[in-house]
């Protein structure tokens, strides 16, 4: 399943994918199928949360800070390495306070992981990438501890 970052609808790609590049079945755009995380704002997130049939690992951030900077090549390798698998998706908390306020975010980075639309595990501060990866699988399958680090 890979979220359009267009309209932000949901499109299931089948494997091994056709040549060519796909689009998205509801706009036409073409579809981004890396995996790469995608940023959004409080509106889009709540709908992706709500709407994805994939967990959805959330990354929020600012720009001023060095953690969550060193974080997004860690959140890119993630999500590249588990495309379609799992929605990665980043929130600018500076440009975006409110859905971290109402999320109850203290620190930065904070990664949050939602399945089914709803929180099942969160983490803050930086971790290696095969520790992101193994945590927010973990948790997306209900095996992860909910604890901040």
């Amino acid at each position: 399943m890979f979220r359009c970052a267009s309209c932000g609808a949901f499109n299931r790609v089948r494997e091994p994918r056709p040549p060519g590049q796909p689009t998205c079945g509801r706009c036409q755009n073409p579809l981004d199928v890396s995996g790469q995380p995608q940023e959004v704002d409080g509106e889009a997130l709540w709908r992706a949360v709500r709407a994805s049939p994939v967990p959805v690992l959330l990354d929020l951030w600012a720009p001023w800070c060095a953690p969550c900077r060193a974080a997004a090549p860690i959140l890119d390798a993630v999500g590249r390495a588990q495309a379609g698998r799992l929605l990665v998706l980043k929130l600018n908390t500076e440009a975006h306070p409110q859905p971290s306020s109402q999320l109850g975010v203290r620190g930065i980075p904070t990664f949050i992981v939602f399945s089914g639309g709803r929180e099942v595990a969160r983490r803050s501060g930086l971790m290696p990438q095969p520790e992101l990866e193994r945590w927010a699988l973990s948790s997306a399958q209900g095996g992860g501890p909910s604890a901040s680090v």
